[in-house]
């Protein structure tokens, strides 16, 4: 990785649960996007401890703090261009100059290109629900280039 690259955590779906594992992941990271179903302000507060957060507010997210969060965001690092929303069925259909889409709520990781935009879905980092993988996600940028790889927590 080159000195102009960005390294990114891509979080979601904590549901009040800050993970060793996942701070540890984290920790070389120089910007965090949390795509919602954060539940407490104190996960906001372990992972600003380590970088810059941006974060949506998920459908289980209201309270102190929570309820300031945006619904969706579209952010600039680097050149890339990335909308952050929790729930897939919220993303705009036109997608003008997004070159990254993050979304939550599925707790199913994802890491696919739609058109010229990529898709990412973190996974879940909180509490296992089902038989899903705890997860989260590492995005590259360099030279223009988005690389993500999705990060096993917890077996």
């Amino acid at each position: 990785m080159s000195s102009n690259a960005i390294r990114i955590g891509v979080i979601s779906d904590t549901h009040n649960l800050v993970r060793p594992e996942a701070l540890h992941a984290l920790q070389s990271c120089e910007h965090i996007i949390h795509a919602g179903d954060i539940c407490n302000p104190a996960v906001l507060d372990a992972l600003n401890a380590l970088a810059p957060v941006t974060a949506v507010r998920g459908n289980n997210d209201s309270g102190v703090q929570i309820d300031d969060l945006p619904e969706a965001v579209t952010l600039r690092l680097g050149e890339t261009s990335i909308h952050v929303v929790h729930d897939i069925s919220d993303v705009p259909r036109r997608l003008d100059g997004i070159d990254v889409v993050i979304t939550g709520h599925s707790h199913k990781p994802l890491v696919e290109r739609r058109g010229a935009t990529l898709f990412v879905n973190p996974g879940s980092a909180g509490p296992r629900r089902f038989k899903l993988p705890i997860t989260l996600g590492i995005m590259v940028i360099e030279s223009g280039e988005v690389k993500v790889e999705i990060v096993t927590l917890v077996e």
